[in-house]
């Protein structure tokens, strides 16, 4: 007997991970690797100023921070949930393309809308030139007009630049409750704010918080628009404390402000919304019946949702083309394809690389269900709540100091100095897209597997097909729309992206974004307006994309 059972081989206790896990543990390391990376250098600097930044700038650039995310996040707020509320509830001279066209403003980048509304009501602007024309008035003396560069213009370019994100949950929230509720409501007699307050918001909330949340997370990592209003905050800190300054490490501890504000901005986003849910009673629930507006309060309703959208859209465009148009040699200026060829290419690829790893990382948690890939899943979404210029911090010095190692063991080896290969190049800044929007790309992904029935890869695996097999012949296919939508998202943000793209550039390397941040902060706003309509008509596509997905 003894014999007998000495000759069954022995269990295995563990087993090597295999190539989904191994790859899924490498992309997790990749997008937290600059997240550490600044976690070291603040804990560890060349020169600490910690005590030095409490005690002069940082209380300003935190209380300026914190008043700029309060005001963008009561009018982003109010303009985006109202304007969903009107056209979710309501029928009024313009609403069915209203609906799309509020949506219009998340294809202008933040700063074009800063750059627009100073050329605009500055000293030298149009308005102000016609007011004294009309008025008689010589000088500033005659007259008061609000400071154009000022916290408060601050508040209100980013407000109309980021109320999309409010827009856009707070509409689906509104169209996916029940129609009933709100007929028993006007039946008892509720009227039209009674309605909104008992019923519309209650159930929208976490919609409305989730998307407050994504505006603020912008208004944190925005450093074109406030540094053209002249605003102090946590960001361009970190520009004036790396850059003029040359400390690391006290920009690495500033970026560590900066990325507890995000991660205290997270919990209370969903503190606050706890387990409110809405749930349909059923798959034939009524859908909400727009009411239609009589009288002259339809035109009103018409007035209201222009606001938004002529301040985030119809302004920057408009200004843009008159630009363009006086001077329409900035199209054929030499840097202006040079900029578009590199934005193409770091843009273009970026994306590629970025859903791709979303794609290897989801599929291996699906496929595996090990826990050293689910616990992982959650930690790459930090990158997106991470700052362009965090993320460049956390990615350029580790780089660097790789960069220099692999040139000179190559130099030892083979006695031919290769120079930079990573930060002499555009590999870094693709590194930092992929890193900063790998969440949106995650986020996407995994929603698209969830709509796939697992009975279907369950009957490729049994018919002998391999784990690559079925994710080539049954997922994509399957998910090749939300695949696209993501890529066009990503390649997006990729574009607008700004403070990344200023500090990870290779020397005398140019994208649109970075043509339009210095030739505006020149003010040649003529020769910066081709490559800012070339960035807002790359940006609207994929809006249009976006609003021909939304449900009617």
């Amino acid at each position: 007997m003894s014999d007998r059972f000495a000759q069954l081989p022995r269990r295995r206790i563990w087993s090597l991970p295999d190539a989904w896990t191994i790859g899924a543990v490498l992309i997790a390391a990749v997008v937290l690797a600059p997240i550490l990376s600044i976690a070291w250098i603040a804990l560890n600097p060349t020169e600490n100023i910690w005590p030095h930044l409490i005690a002069t700038v940082l209380p300003r650039y935190l209380g300026t921070t914190l008043l700029l995310m309060a005001g963008v996040a009561g009018l982003s707020a109010a303009m985006g949930t109202g304007a969903a509320w009107l056209v979710s509830q309501y029928r009024f001279p313009g609403r069915d393309w209203l609906a799309n066209a509020l949506l219009f403003p998340l294809a202008i980048p933040a700063y074009v809308g800063a750059y627009s509304l100073v050329d605009l009501l500055d000293y030298a602007g149009p308005v102000q030139s016609a007011l004294r024309t009309a008025f008689g008035w010589t000088s500033a003396r005659d007259y008061w007009f609000p400071e154009t560069r000022s916290l408060p213009m601050a508040i209100l370019v980013l407000s109309f630049a980021l109320y999309p994100y409010v827009y856009l949950l707070a509409r689906s929230a509104y169209r996916e409750q029940s129609g009933r509720a709100y007929e028993v409501a006007r039946a008892l007699g509720c009227g039209p704010w009674a309605l909104f307050l008992r019923i519309g918001w209650p159930l929208a909330r976490p919609a409305i918080a989730a998307g407050v949340a994504l505006a603020l997370m912008e208004t944190v990592a925005d450093y074109g628009t406030v540094l053209h209003f002249g605003v102090q905050t946590l960001t361009t800190g970190v520009f004036s404390t790396w850059l003029n300054g040359s400390n690391a490490g006290g920009a690495a501890q500033i970026s560590g402000v900066i990325l507890v504000l995000i991660l205290m901005l997270v919990g209370l986003e969903r503190a606050g919304r706890g387990g409110a849910r809405f749930h349909r009673l059923g798959r034939n629930a009524q859908p909400v019946e727009p009411v239609a507006i009589v009288g002259r309060k339809r035109w009103y309703a018409t007035v209201l949702c222009l606001i938004p959208f002529t301040g985030g859209f119809l302004l920057p465009v408009g200004v843009m083309l008159v630009h363009s148009a006086a001077a329409p040699g900035g199209w054929l200026a030499p840097g202006l394809l040079e900029a578009l060829q590199n934005t193409l290419v770091v843009a273009g690829l970026a994306p590629l690389v970025t859903v791709g790893a979303a794609v290897f990382l989801v599929y291996a948690l699906r496929m595996k269900g090990s826990r050293a890939v689910q616990w992982l899943l959650p930690l790459t979404l930090v990158g997106y709540a991470a700052p362009g210029a965090v993320l460049a911090l956390g990615l350029l010095l580790p780089l660097a100091a790789l960069d220099h190692r692999l040139a000179d063991g190559i130099l030892a080896l083979t006695g031919w100095d290769p120079g930079l290969m990573i930060t002499g190049t555009a590999v870094a800044l693709g590194l930092a897209y992929m890193v900063r929007f790998f969440g949106i790309a995650q986020g996407a992904v995994d929603a698209a597997f969830g709509r796939v029935s697992p009975s279907l890869s369950m009957a490729a695996r049994s018919l002998g097909r391999s784990a690559s097999g079925t994710l080539a012949a049954v997922y994509l296919p399957l998910m090749r729309g939300s695949v696209l939508t993501a890529l066009l998202v990503v390649f997006v943000d990729c574009v607008k992206e700004l403070p990344a793209t200023l500090l990870l550039r290779p020397f005398n390397f140019n994208t649109l974004s970075t043509r339009v941040f210095e030739l505006a902060s020149l003010e040649r706003l003529s020769e910066a307006a081709p490559a800012a309509l070339l960035v807002m008509a790359v940006g609207l596509v994929a809006v249009l994309v976006l609003a021909r997905s939304q449900p009617d």
